[in-house]
C-alpha cells in the first residue's frame, strides 16, 4: 500500500523503547490480507522467527486475518522494539475500527503499552548501574 491510497483506513500509533510505528488498516472488499512494513512485505522486513506472529497477533485475535490490509511505517529502535510497536499500533487501529474488539484485545495484552526504556547513564558509573571494580589497594 502506498500512502497515496484513497481507500478508507483506521490508524493507530504504537511505541516501544525508541521505536515508533504508524499503523493503518484497510478493511473493505478489496482487502487481500497483505501486511506491508516500510514498503516491504512484513515477513521480509521481520525475518526473525516469531516476530511476524507477534505483530500479527491482534489480527488473529480479532479474527480478521486475511480480511484487512495493513500498512506500517516504522522509525527508530531495534527489531524487538519495532515488533512490539507495530503490535500496539495495530491493536489501537483495530479498536478504532470496531470498539467491540477492545475487550478481547485487552485480555490478550495487546493494548498495554510496555513503558520500559533504557535507563540513563549516571556520572561515575560505567553504565546506568555498573560501578567500576572496587580495589582495596
Amino acid at each position: 500500500m502506498a500512502d497515496t491510497d484513497t481507500r478508507r483506513y483506521y490508524e493507530g500509533i504504537g511505541r516501544r523503547k525508541r521505536a515508533s510505528a504508524r499503523v493503518r488498516i484497510y478493511v473493505d472488499g478489496d482487502a487481500t490480507g497483505a501486511i506491508t512494513v516500510n514498503d516491504k512485505d512484513a515477513k521480509e522486513y521481520f525475518p526473525r522467527f516469531g516476530d511476524y506472529l507477534i505483530l500479527a497477533g491482534p489480527l488473529s485475535d480479532a479474527k480478521l486475518t486475511g480480511k484487512a490490509d495493513v500498512s506500517v511505517h516504522i522509525s527508530g529502535g531495534g527489531i524487538t522494539g519495532q515488533t512490539s510497536a507495530v503490535r500496539l499500533g495495530l491493536a489501537r487501529a483495530l479498536v478504532k475500527y470496531d470498539e467491540n474488539l477492545r475487550s478481547p484485545l485487552r485480555s490478550e495484552g495487546h493494548l498495554t503499552r510496555d513503558a520500559r526504556v533504557k535507563e540513563r547513564k549516571k556520572p561515575g558509573l560505567k553504565r546506568a548501574r555498573k560501578a567500576p571494580t572496587y580495589t582495596k589497594r
